[in-house]
């Protein structure tokens, strides 16, 4: 049997090739934890953070995590939905304030890739007034590049897959 006609295989494969994926990234942020940097380079570093986070990128987390959780409780038992949705906003309200933890590891991560000159150069364009459009247009950009990649990936799959029944039609396979 081929492989990609097991789908036992193919799972297995794919929850593989996720958890490798998942201990990777690991991987990559514990040197990222672990190093020592100046307080200096440190509050450089959250300095970008604060003038590039658009997109409230904490609280659509935090809001999406509760959506999710909510889905999964009511999905289980759609009468819990009120208790639900009451617990579930006490529980958003626990993490308000709590956004500076999540924004300090990602400074601590620019702060171990760039030095405090390359962080002075970068915070220096963030606020001169193209760094701020840039910033401030970032996510709007991010969106329309989505969609843009989606269109593309959706053609992609119809060629490739098209050029490929081709080429086997050539070799007297029919699918």
């Amino acid at each position: 049997m081929a492989f990609w006609k097991n789908t036992k295989l193919v799972r297995g494969a794919k929850l593989a090739i996720g958890a490798a994926l998942a201990a990777g990234m690991i991987g990559m942020a514990a040197p990222a934890i672990a190093q020592e940097v100046a307080p200096e380079q440190l509050a450089l570093a959250r300095k970008y953070i604060d003038l590039t986070d658009r997109g409230a990128i904490f609280e659509v987390t935090v809001v999406e995590t509760g959506i999710q959780t909510m889905r999964q409780i009511v999905l289980q038992d759609p009468e819990l939905a009120d208790v639900v949705t009451e617990v579930i906003g006490e529980v958003v309200k626990e993490y308000n304030g709590r956004k500076g933890e999540l924004l300090d590891q990602f400074a601590r991560v620019y702060a171990i890739r760039f030095t405090a000159e390359e962080l002075q150069q970068i915070v220096t364009f963030y606020e001169s007034p193209v760094g701020q459009k840039l910033a401030q247009s970032n996510q709007e950009m991010n969106a329309d590049l989505q969609r843009v990649l989606q269109v593309y990936t959706n053609t992609l799959k119809s060629e490739f897959f098209a050029k490929v029944r081709t080429q086997l039609r050539s070799r007297g396979v029919e699918l």
